[in-house]
């Protein structure tokens, strides 16, 4: 993998990652494809309405259909039918929502909901009794309960790389610990440590594999405290990582100062990945902040629930409104997949409970997206990356 940056507006910048599948001009969105698959949508239809890469989940791979197989297949690529660059996280954030983020509703934006006696879709509820959590964290690495059948696995810094070896994407993710947002600072110092320990077993596990052409990010955490995000990046920054990813939980207040203290340290020349962020503004502030790529699940999550994107912000085509309205979705997006049907064709969708209606919309989603994020690189190119923030800020949030 290598990485250049081919123009600058202040601190944003837009580059080129070039990998074995091809290249990732940034800054640039990645769908999530977490079981191997955009919900929804075929891998022609995420090409064609301009994805350059996919990135799948590790946790949930190795559970189901497990990472032997997809290594039979020759990979993930043979594997899902797709032929561009892919990207594979390390299983962290899914650790964390078995353990610490257990019976808690929490986004990667800091919200944080109590939902007790909520039981997940899993095999026995004496599963709950006898473990407490799904997951045990030691210093070592994680235990955790499937959620699909209550298998115990384990796993470690270096089994998370043997396993994203097996899954053959062009990066993936060293193994990481991300905290809850409500977590005590000295737990988050205590997490913070034990992944810049993890990163270097990570690290050295990837570097024994001499077939290896794969390129490893490593994962700057801290939550939102700045001084332990500057730490971490000083740390992790004196590594020999082939990219890095931004990790962890943020509140809306603090986004800016938590990426530029975690971005301080790390190589002008190495490609950044904010992890799990995919709101607009969060975008744009990432990408202010010198942030390359971005994943979320949230475009296909909301298209599947009937929201969709407008230009002048997200409309829910489940109400009353939109029964009747023989508008597209966005006039002012003409290429938008969604573009032949009125919003009352995919307002009756939804209502009828036909999963064409969220198929639709997740096209739609993931294009308007996409093409936000290549009209940001435009506008870097062209000096005006700022005035374009405003001008689409102060529409979609009016």
């Amino acid at each position: 993998m290598k990485f250049k940056k081919t123009h600058q507006d202040g601190v944003a910048r837009a580059g080129i990652i070039e990998t074995a599948h091809g290249d990732i001009h940034t800054p640039a969105f990645i769908p999530v494809g977490t079981k191997a698959t955009v919900k929804g949508v075929h891998p022609h239809e995420v090409k064609e309405i301009g994805a350059q890469a996919v990135l799948a989940n590790t946790y949930h791979l190795f559970l189901q259909p497990g990472d032997d197989l997809i290594k039979k297949h020759g990979g993930l690529h043979s594997f899902m039918n797709w032929n561009g660059p892919i990207i594979t996280d390390s299983g962290g954030f899914q650790v964390f929502s078995l353990g610490a983020g257990f019976d808690k509703s929490v986004s990667k934006m800091g919200e944080v909901k109590e939902t007790s006696g909520r039981t997940p879709a899993v095999f026995d509820e004496s599963v709950l009794s006898a473990h407490g959590k799904l997951a045990i964290i030691d210093e070592e690495g994680v235990s955790f309960t499937s959620h699909i059948d209550g298998v115990l696995y384990r796993f470690t810094p270096e089994r998370s790389v043997e396993i994203q070896h097996n899954l053959g994407a062009d990066i993936f993710f060293a193994f990481d610990e991300c905290t809850s947002p409500d977590a005590e600072y000295e737990y988050q110092r205590e997490a913070m440590e034990r992944t810049h320990k993890w990163a270097e077993r990570s690290l050295t596990a990837h570097r024994q594999n001499l077939d290896s052409k794969q390129a490893i990010f490593g994962i700057v955490q801290g939550g939102r405290h700045a001084d332990l995000r500057e730490e971490s990046s000083k740390k992790l920054g004196s590594m020999n990582f082939d990219g890095y990813g931004i990790g962890g939980s943020f509140s809306k207040e603090d986004l800016g100062i938590a990426l530029a203290a975690g971005l301080k340290h790390l190589p002008e020349d190495k490609p950044r990945h904010l992890l799990g962020i995919g709101e607009p503004a969060d975008m744009f502030e990432g990408v202010a902040q010198g942030i390359d790529t971005f994943d979320c699940v949230a475009a296909t999550r909301l298209a599947r629930n009937g929201t969709a994107y407008t230009l002048d912000g997200p409309i829910d085509l489940r109400k009353s409104p939109f029964k009747e309205d023989m508008n597209t979705i966005e006039k002012d997006l003409p290429d938008s997949p969604a573009t032949p049907y009125t919003r009352a064709y995919l307002a009756h969708l939804f209502r009828a409970k036909e999963m064409l209606g969220g198929m639709i919309v997740s096209q739609h989603n993931l294009y308007f997206i996409l093409r936000l994020v290549d009209d940001m690189r435009g506008a870097i190119k062209e000096g005006k990356f700022e005035e374009f923030r405003k001008e689409f800020c102060d529409r979609y949030y009016a």
